[in-house]
């Protein structure tokens, strides 16, 4: 039996893993990216954020990262796959149990073997009992390194989930602060257009305009008006998404800045290549691939025999009172091998099974890695010709007011009638709107830019996110 022991342990040290092992795909990485600024700085890995210069947009993300319910549900993913990795891993050691029982059983007292035994009968028994499965070819080696690349993807996974969740708390701020001013814009103008209004309205009195010149005033007043609960509806419903991402009811949010204010932040300088270390999405995506390739080798391991031993150590005996004794030690050991025969293509199939999840996994993280190059030259080109919109509605609305004050100096100096104005007027509302709302989508387009390379930041973001995880039940 020594010797049986002994070659079983020089063979499972020995024994070899079956299946492929993990090789990194090789992956066709652009040298540059094509709308790269020239002056990007290295600024990737910081608290992008906190370049707006804005402390409550600071303190927001701060409490979306505390509160918000996709976090929790991402940090309760990584806990139950830590849990399967440690029950996967716990079956390369061996188990140990115990039990005990008591029986008391009383025999039919007729025969003649009956009569010689006491009756009724009591019977203790404690046992230890200790199982392990060798694991000669590697399946659980194999389904712990699956196990491990799941737990390494749920954590990527929640990583993705804070890239997204601080992503789009700022830029919800950035629309919410993009829709103030287009509201503070609608009510001058409202405002405005009501003196107009009134202006018109005694030119008809007395008979100096026409009443089409005052319906043309009026439908020009209420055009105003009639944007202005649009964009409060709009203001409404932008504050309750954001309240549900910081993890409150609907509600209103508090803001002490206009979007003008804003600091726009430094554009980040990288490679194509650093997509592959920061987007939590591609490392998630890769974990999945080293996964599903090490249930291929668990899978080929069902072709191969079991190798199992099993013993077990105690007492027994027919009074309590002597079960502790020398005389009543019982103990007991096996070995075992069991293997396939015929299977009828249960075990190929489990294998070819593995072997289409592997590809598929390689497409995915492929396709993934594709995905954020894209997302990236999008980014960048999206923030180079905002910019350049930005700057010509800046000229356009500078324009439109140039061409307002004119028109007023015409007017009063009697060189032109106040149709004149009111046509200025006309071009320059939705110009400043139109403003307003390329501001937001320049500044916005920051921030997907951070969103698109990813990069170390993530992982401080990530830090903030258990400041209150003792709390938690």
């Amino acid at each position: 039996m020594r010797f049986f022991m002994v070659f079983i342990m020089t063979a499972w040290v020995a024994g070899c893993t079956v299946g492929p092992d993990y090789i990194h795909p090789n992956i066709n990485v652009p040298d540059a990216y094509r709308f790269e600024d020239k002056e990007a700085r290295g600024t990737a890995n910081t608290d992008w954020w906190k370049q707006f210069q804005d402390p409550v947009l600071d303190a927001l993300i701060i409490e979306a990262l505390l509160n918000n319910r996709n976090i929790r549900l991402a940090a309760a993913n990584v806990e139950k796959a830590a849990g399967v990795l440690t029950q996967t891993r716990s079956t390369l050691f061996p188990q140990i149990d115990y039990s005990g029982s008591g029986t008391k059983l009383r025999s039919s007292e007729q025969g003649a073997v009956s009569s010689l035994m006491t009756n009724p009968q009591t019977t203790y028994q404690m046992l230890a009992n200790a199982s392990w499965e060798i694991d000669f070819w590697g399946r659980i080696r194999r389904l712990s390194e699956a196990a491990q690349a799941d737990l390494l993807a749920t954590e990527e996974a929640k990583r993705g989930v804070i890239l997204s969740l601080v992503s789009s708390v700022a830029g919800s701020y950035i629309q919410l602060l993009g829709l103030d001013m287009q509201l503070m814009i609608s009510r001058r103008t409202l405002a405005t257009y009501a003196e107009s209004v009134r202006i018109f309205e005694l030119q008809f009195k007395y008979g100096q305009v026409s009443q089409m010149n005052l319906e043309q005033a009026r439908t020009q007043y209420e055009t105003a008006a009639g944007t202005i609960p649009q964009i409060e509806s709009q203001i409404a419903q932008a504050e309750n998404a954001l309240s549900i991402l910081l993890g409150r009811n609907p509600g209103p949010i508090h803001r002490d800045r206009t979007i003008f204010e804003l600091i726009n932040p430094a554009v980040p300088a990288g490679l194509p290549s650093d997509i592959l270390v920061n987007r939590p999405d591609i490392r998630q995506a890769e974990q999945n691939l080293i996964a599903a390739n090490a249930q291929i080798g668990a899978a080929r391991a069902l072709y191969y025999p079991t190798i199992s031993l099993t013993g077990a150590f105690g007492v027994s005996s027919n009074d309590l009172s002597n079960l502790f004794n020398g005389s009543s030690r019982v103990w007991s050991y096996a070995g075992s091998v069991t293997g396939p025969i015929f299977t009828a293509g249960g075990i190929s199939g489990q294998v070819k099974q593995a072997e289409a999840g592997r590809n598929a996994a390689l497409m995915t993280y492929e396709s993934s890695i594709q995905s954020a190059f894209a997302d990236v030259e999008n980014a960048l080109v999206a923030r180079e010709k905002l910019t350049e919109q930005l700057r010509a509605q800046e000229r356009l609305v500078k324009a439109s007011k140039e061409y307002v004050r004119l028109a007023r100096l015409q007017y009063e100096g009697g060189y032109a009638t106040y149709l004149t104005v009111l046509s200025a007027q006309q071009q320059l509302f939705p110009a400043e709107l139109s403003l307003a709302q390329s501001l937001a989508s320049a500044c916005n387009a920051y921030v997907n830019i951070y969103k698109a390379m990813g990069g170390g930041w993530v992982t401080e973001a990530e830090k903030m996110t258990t400041a209150t995880g003792s709390d938690d039940p």
